[in-house]
């Protein structure tokens, strides 16, 4: 029997493929990566470090007036470090990486042809293992003149704009919606966001969207909710967004942020007998697709984060490597990088709830001169034992929902979050709060089952 080329292959190089890679190499594994664009994928390039990126001047500077300071948005430097932070759009430090680490990098789109083998443009390679993570495309819905619209905007556009647009107009109120709009005005540019549900982050718990969406108005973002999309168009040098009420949205710009679809096609399923389902390749808790082959990432339509992701490269690293583990999706977190942030784990409902204002948090008073106004609050769900989901909007709210994303993760009781010691003045104060009324809400349901 011919020695396969490589223990493992890897299809594609965004952050989960990069990641398994790194971990199976780490093993002693021979390992090779496939990819077609650049190592480090769209969240390196056109998606997570860009982004954050464009958000941080804005909200830098809106911080420093609310603290009583005075400041303004350099936009030629704002643009300018983006394209530092992007490497501008270079992978050649990614590619030192991968050598230093003894994998071996092969440019080209990569096809599936058959078990433990892949094509690259027209050549062979072969493994024990093939990893498929080539990730997902931005969607455009099929919307009268919108596909095909010369000029629109995706996550890729928007996040390396070489101007700020006099108006943006954002199709789609989901994570990439809402950031991009507010980046954009705080770049200093006019932004409008088009909700087809009645709240942004339609995913998310109703409380959530709801608060983030004033938020965002009243930062100046115009907030159009449960409204369609029915046509678009091009008119000179704007774009046409017309909705089913009649309204018709004008911009510059059009940002398309209706979500992603897994990039299946093409990618030669077909001769390994897998079909793939409108979420992506079907896989098991160990990321398994069948004998030798596995999908980490968007591909798989589980939880479409950088971090989803690259927890699975380590799953699936791991079994390669015989190391048996599955994969487990209750706390998986979710954060926002508006400002104020928006932060969730685990479910969004759930028997039991509490809440905490972070107006009434001492830090806030400390942190910003009109906290008695502030939206911000966490709210924390219960099966009435443990944590089984939270969700909050607030100054860093991805870092201080962390606590909340173990807890679930580790099923700590009730009682031992109640008895750990926030320190003073810190946003995680707001658990006490919060714990404090879903523990009332708890006791208050105890006699009555009892009695039953």
């Amino acid at each position: 029997m011919t020695q396969p080329d490589y223990d493992a292959i890897v299809m594609g190089a965004g952050s989960p493929g990069e990641h398994c890679a790194g971990a199976l190499a780490d093993r002693g594994l021979r390992v090779a990566v496939v990819e077609r664009e650049l190592i480090g994928g769209e969240c390196s390039y056109y998606a997570c470090i860009p982004s954050k990126t464009l958000l941080r001047p804005g909200e830098a500077v809106h911080g420093v007036r609310d603290a009583a300071g005075e400041a303004q948005v350099d936009v030629a430097a704002a643009l300018a470090w983006r394209d530092f932070m992007v490497s501008n759009y270079s992978d050649a430090g990614q590619e030192r990486w991968l050598a230093d680490n003894g994998i071996d990098l092969i440019r080209g789109a990569g096809r599936l042809a058959g078990p433990g083998a892949i094509e690259v443009d027209g050549v062979r390679h072969t493994a024990e293992h093939i990893v498929v993570a080539t990730g997902a495309d931005a969607f455009i819905p099929d919307i009268p003149g919108l596909r095909g619209l010369e000029g629109i905007w995706t996550n890729r556009e928007v996040t390396g704009m070489k101007a700020v647009p006099r108006r943006l107009v954002v199709l789609g109120a989901g994570p990439v919606g809402v950031e991009m709009a507010q980046a954009v005005h705080r770049l200093g540019g006019e932004a409008v966001l088009v909700a087809g549900d009645d709240r942004v982050l339609p995913r998310e718990a109703a409380p959530l969207g709801e608060a983030l969406g004033e938020e965002l108005a009243r930062d100046g973002v115009e907030v159009v909710l449960g409204a369609r999309a029915t046509a678009a168009r091009r008119e000179g040098e704007d774009y046409i967004l017309v909705l089913d009420d009649g309204r018709e949205l004008r911009g510059d710009r059009l940002l398309v942020a209706t979500g992603r679809h897994p990039r299946t096609a093409g990618i030669g399923l077909e001769t390994v007998g897998i079909e793939p389902d409108p979420h992506g390749i079907p896989v098991d808790a160990r990321l398994r697709v069948g004998d030798g082959l596995w999908a980490i990432g968007d591909v798989t339509g589980i939880w479409p984060l950088t971090h989803t992701g690259k927890y699975q490269g380590d799953v699936v690293a791991a079994n390669i490597a015989g190391e048996p583990r599955e994969a487990s999706y209750d706390a998986m977190p979710r954060a926002v990088f508006t400002d104020p942030q928006a932060a969730a784990v685990g479910v969004t409902e759930d028997r039991f709830s509490g809440t905490a204002k972070l107006s009434e948090l001492p830090k806030m008073e400390t942190y910003s001169r009109a906290y008695a106004d502030t939206l911000g609050f966490l709210t924390l769900l219960s099966d009435g034992e443990r944590l089984t989901g939270a969700y909050a909007l607030g100054p860093e709210a991805g870092e201080w929902l962390q606590q909340a994303t173990l807890a679930i993760r580790a099923r700590v009781p009730l009682d031992v979050l109640r008895d750990v010691i926030q320190p003073f003045p810190t946003f995680s104060e707001i658990y006490w709060g919060a714990l404090g009324a879903l523990w009332a809400q708890v006791n208050a349901e105890q006699p009555a089952a009892g009695a039953s």
